[in-house]
């Protein structure tokens, strides 16, 4: 007779490296969420750029703009939390090709920081008339670190176990295989 347990229960738990990753993973997914909405909170920056791209809008329709582009992002925000936590969780469960996309979208986004401190610190940014915020520059560092650690964390030797056993399992568990 079957005790009622599913097969999730029986799942070891992931290894502490990969239990932090997941949750470096998420954590820097709501970290980059805050730090794309604290930038939509500048508004005059965005109503200049609306009139600079648009000069024959009016009022009503410029605050509309505005608007719906904070809702829009808003809506990216939740989504993009939503991704990285469903693929740090599916990580964290031993799924390979979910710490292969983690890690090719972490890598992606640490060397775009990384382009982007570097623009700033050679003065490229201003030249071009991008203007920094210093708090979005270290919100970015920081986003940037949890990256870094969280793909390191995920490739330790301690972790590679977790992923080779999930593995094994999925194909005793496939029929025909």
């Amino acid at each position: 007779m079957t005790t009622g347990t599913t097969p999730t229960a029986d799942r070891p738990a992931p290894p502490r490296p990969v239990d932090i990753s997941r949750w470096l993973w998420i954590g820097s997914a709501v970290l980059g969420t805050v730090r794309f909405l604290l930038q939509l909170t500048d508004s005059d920056v965005l109503i200049d750029e609306l009139r600079r791209q648009q000069p024959n809008l009016g009022q009503d329709e410029i605050d509309a703009a505005l608007n719906a582009s904070v809702t829009f992002s808003l809506l990216a925000g939740i989504v993009l939390v939503l991704v990285y936590t469903s693929l740090a969780n599916r990580m964290a469960r031993g799924r390979n090709w979910a710490r292969i996309v983690l890690a090719v979208l972490g890598g992606a986004g640490v060397l775009f920081g990384l382009t982007r401190l570097v623009a700033v610190g050679t003065g490229l940014a201003a030249a071009f008339g991008f203007a920094v915020d210093p708090r979005d520059l270290v919100l970015g560092l920081v986003t940037m670190s949890l990256d870094c650690a969280a793909i390191v964390l995920m490739f330790l030797p301690s972790a590679a176990g977790h992923f080779r056993r999930a593995a094994v399992g999925q194909r005793a568990a496939t029929p025909g295989s």
